[in-house]
């Protein structure tokens, strides 16, 4: 085991007297969704060992332990990403932390540019593929056993199971959720026009910042995954000129919804898996 991965476990352990059994990422604008935990505890992530910190506005960068309908969770209020200068495998680490520390299933949540005709800022769609060839792999480097193989398969990255169980608490909620494929590019730019319509003629149907390089790092390690994109603009050359305070807007309009989402479907993702 690295041993600044392995300090950061340890650290935490001394915080905590839950075992969570899910972790959830929370992307840009949509922190306000851990509102629905209760018995609280926070872990700032500048105070564990050797962890990256969030520096992004709308990352208010610490775990937070607790319990979401009496399941218990382990919540990152905000990420890490590439372009503030970190290395993939320091992305990465949140995920590999929140595995080490007990949790077997992740739903990672993101802000995303539409691509697809069909989607509007403000619609939320389920993650049934992704696009990683825009970014380094975080799993470059010499492969930790202990972690999981040195060429792992990633032929179904986000879990049939829980994908439907979120379309079935979708509805009866009254949430309507697309289903598409998500793409990361490295940012902090936005992506141009030409680079839009190339991403779309890949079969991309969203794109962001980040997300991916999290999935491959849990499936690596065996988690059951599900990933959730609030689209909060339509990309480059489909509609206005792109900013961050309009994302992190939309986003916060959007996390009511997925507090409905992540509250409906939490027990029946944390039942038996196929997997």
């Amino acid at each position: 085991m690295e041993d600044t991965l392995q300090k950061a476990v340890d650290y935490i352990k001394t915080k905590i007297d839950i075992v969570p059994r899910i972790g959830l990422v929370l992307g840009s604008g949509l922190g306000d969704a851990a509102d629905i935990m209760e018995d609280m505890v926070c872990v700032p992530y500048r105070d564990i060992p050797g962890f990256p910190c969030s520096t992004v506005a709308g990352h208010k960068g610490r775990f937070i332990f607790g319990h979401i309908d009496s399941v218990p969770v382990v919540v990152m209020q905000g990420r890490v990403h590439y372009y503030e200068g970190y290395s993939m495998e320091q992305c990465v680490m949140p995920v590999r932390t929140m595995f080490l520390l007990g949790a077997g299933k992740l739903i990672l949540t993101n802000a995303s540019g539409g691509i697809a005709g069909e989607l509007d800022p403000g619609d939320m769609m389920i993650l049934t593929d992704h696009i990683s060839a825009f970014i380094p792999s975080p799993l470059i480097g010499k492969n930790k056993e202990e972690l999981g193989p040195r060429f792992p398969d990633m032929t179904e990255v986000y879990s049939g199971r829980i994908n439907h169980i979120l379309e079935e608490a979708g509805a009866e909620c009254g949430i309507k959720l697309r289903k598409g494929v998500y793409l990361q590019v490295t940012g902090p730019q936005y992506e141009t026009p030409a680079e839009i319509r190339f991403y779309g003629l890949i079969g991309a149907d969203a794109v962001g910042m980040s997300t991916v390089c999290e999935a491959i790092a849990a499936k690596h390690m065996g988690m059951e995954i599900a990933g959730i994109s609030v689209v909060c603009n339509k990309a480059a050359g489909l509609g206005g000129v792109l900013s961050h305070e309009d994302i992190i807007k939309t986003g916060d309009t959007a996390s009511d919804k997925l507090k409905k989402l992540i509250l409906a479907s939490i027990n029946r993702i944390d039942g038996d898996s196929d997997r």
